[in-house]
């Protein structure tokens, strides 16, 4: 791709205008904590939240697996893409004009496939939609959109299209304006004939509905089938490098704000269902991306809400897969209610025919907890007034309920079970015992799962997956590939005092990497990457190029993650408590004399390590030799012993003698 560079200006001015907290909570659900907001993190799955977000410094930090950074890492981390994609993506959510394309020479190989796949998916999706608005061959599918009910603005909106019938309509149009078949393929735009191998076009005939990421990406199709086409009335895209369905929701792209002001989402079937409730003024309202319900899905939404609503089709179909994926939703720590529509209806002939308001008003009169919905279902299905159908019900119920993860919940849960079936707590608890014990070998057995397939995964994998990108001031980043959401990666504890040194040379500028580096060398850090990072911010100094956040938070590994881990604290101290105390609790009153003090520390520490290693050579000494090894560990200790006894401003002279 041809060459427009994007300018440091541009960087800075993107870095400047994204709101890293309101980027991270399309993903992350935050809540305030002092200076800063904390969540679960995105990374890794984890029940205490570990992950922090610091607004005034614009990075972010999970203590948990480690990963840490600016917003353009973070983008890069959860949408998979390269730092100049990340740009664009963020350049297109605050209204940042860029140049057409940025020249991608830089990027490794799985970087630009990656972002070759999502400039293929954005063609289709234009391609798709200018076809359905202007193409003669679409018009028995504007006529269905239309008898559907769908008007020009919702079109537009969820870019609705059409794929023409044709073995090879939309390929011929995507090679002749340039795009890579290999993005096509990849992209799963096309597929090859078994015979010749000749390419094909993946969609045909059929009404085309965008799938987006949350930050509004298309990263795949759903395709159903238009009258006289062939194949099953729905496909989706398969899974590719930017779409795995068991991770997509439909529609929180446009959802996901709503579902934070309403505390709730609303589960639906399919496409339809969404888009239309959507029209009529249900905006919290999204689906799964043609799958059943999956774990990583309702994990992704309990980001936004911890309440769930699921309304699905009214015939038994629709009933049957509302309860099989109450479970998920259950164990991912929703609290579900489930709503059964009239016979015959489905949400988007309910709503079209009694309009949003019915809708709303019926959901609030006949939405249950999953007990009473279960008891009613089975009341409706002839199980309740059969003694051992109505027990397996009850057993049922409970498998439900042991999947819960409150325990308060869990019991308040079984109260009311008793009450709705007249059962006694000891046996509904001796049953739910059982049924845990079941649960917890199950999600034993899925761990397991996931660790093995995650070691064969890292037994093939070479390297890592994306290692550069091109970044502010001419450094190499590391651009990232979609993260395997696997256990927790404990991250390394770092030396308090040498992450304290970092910070103040950053924080205090030219003067302070001046006395700093005046008192103490890059051998007085024991941590390898924490030693790099002084060397860094010392040859900024020498070639005078300011050392700031935003500088290394650009650079490559592992500066962005290091900038975090030094400047977000785990335990802060919070607004909350300051106006307890009625006062503040003030950080480098003197920075100069906090300087001394770190620097006292890894004093310190240096000579530890300086007798340790002579008392090591002293195990393996000749004769002739351990009488200086003798002498040079009595003054370590001396010196160690004064300086331990010794105030640190009196140790190391003031700034000034420097000056």
């Amino acid at each position: 791709m041809a060459a427009a560079r994007i300018t440091d200006h541009k960087k800075e001015e993107i870095r400047d205008t994204a709101d890293i907290v309101d980027v991270v909570s399309d993903y992350v659900k935050l809540k305030k904590a002092g200076a800063a907001f904390t969540g679960l993190c995105p990374f890794h799955n984890e029940k205490t939240p570990s992950f922090y977000v610091t607004p005034r410094l614009g990075i972010f930090k999970c203590f948990g697996c480690g990963e840490g950074g600016d917003v353009f890492n973070f983008v890069m981390k959860m949408e998979g893409v390269g730092f100049v994609e990340a740009m664009r993506t963020l350049a297109a959510r605050y209204n940042i004009e860029l140049p057409e394309e940025e020249s991608s020479d830089s990027a490794d190989a799985q970087t630009q496939l990656i972002e070759g796949v999502y400039h293929a998916l954005r063609f289709a999706g234009v391609y798709y939609h200018h076809t359905l608005t202007g193409e003669e061959t679409a018009a028995a599918a504007r006529d269905y959109v239309g008898q559907r009910g769908l008007n020009a603005a919702t079109i537009r909106k969820w870019g609705i299209g059409y794929a023409p019938e044709g073995f090879d309509h939309f390929y011929r149009h995507a090679i002749s304006s340039g795009i890579n078949e290999n993005y096509l393929h990849e992209a799963g735009l096309i597929k090859y004939s078994e015979n010749n191998q000749q390419p094909y076009d993946t969609f045909r005939r059929r009404l085309m509905f965008p799938i987006f990421s949350p930050s509004g990406k298309v990263i795949g199709f759903g395709g159903r089938i238009m009258e006289g086409g062939k194949g099953p009335k729905y496909i989706n895209s398969p899974q590719t490098k930017v779409y795995n369905k068991s991770e997509v929701i439909y529609g929180i792209h446009l959802s996901r704000n709503e579902i934070r002001r309403h505390d709730q989402s609303i589960l639906v079937e399919g496409y339809m269902d969404v888009i239309s409730l959507w029209q009529h003024g249900v905006p919290n309202v999204i689906a799964t991306s043609g799958t059943s319900i999956t774990p990583e899905q309702m994990r992704r939404l309990a980001n936004y809400s911890s309440n769930l609503l699921m309304v699905y089709d009214a015939d038994n179909a629709g009933q049957n897969a509302m309860l099989r994926g109450l479970d998920v939703a259950l164990q991912a720590g929703l609290h579900v209610r489930l709503m059964h529509l009239p016979e015959g209806e489905d949400p988007d002939s309910f709503v079209q025919q009694f309009g949003a308001e019915s809708f709303i008003n019926y959901a609030k009169k006949e939405a249950k907890d999953f007990i009473s919905f279960m008891v009613q279902h089975a009341e409706r299905q002839g199980e309740w007034d059969d003694p051992l159908r109505r027990k397996q019900v009850v057993s049922r119920i409970l498998g439900s309920v042991a999947r819960v993860t409150d325990q308060v919940l869990r019991e308040t849960l079984v109260g009311h079970l008793r009450r709705l079936t007249g059962i006694g707590e000891r046996a509904l608890y001796a049953e739910l015992s059982h049924l845990k014990a079941e649960v917890t070998q199950e999600y034993a057995r899925a761990a397991d799962r996931e660790r093995r397939a995650q070691l064969r995964e890292n037994a093939g994998q070479t390297q890592s997956p994306a290692e550069a990108g091109s970044t502010s001031q001419g450094v190499q980043t590391s651009s990232a590939a979609p993260i395997a959401r696997t256990g927790s990666r404990r991250s390394v504890r770092r030396p308090a005092a040498e992450k304290e040194i970092i910070r103040l040379m950053i924080e205090h500028g030219d003067d302070m990497i001046y006395y700093v580096g005046n008192l103490i060398g890059p051998d007085y850090f024991t941590d390898g990457e924490l030693r790099q990072f002084y060397e860094a911010i010392t040859t900024c100094y020498e070639n005078e190029i300011p050392a700031t956040i935003e500088y290394f938070t650009g650079m490559e590994p592992p500066f962005p993650k290091l900038v975090s881990e030094v400047f977000i604290e785990q335990h802060m101290v919070s607004e909350r408590g300051n106006e307890k105390r009625e006062r503040s609790i003030r950080r480098d009153t003197d920075p100069y004399a906090t300087a001394r003090g770190s620097v006292k520390a890894l004093a310190l520490q240096y000579l530890a390590d300086q007798i340790e290693e002579v008392n090591q050579q002293l195990n393996y000494a000749d004769d002739d030799n351990r009488t200086s090894l003798f002498r040079k560990l009595t003054e370590l200790r001396k010196t160690r012993l004064q300086i331990e006894k010794s105030n640190a401003d009196h140790l190391y002279p003031a700034p000034e003698a420097f000056l």
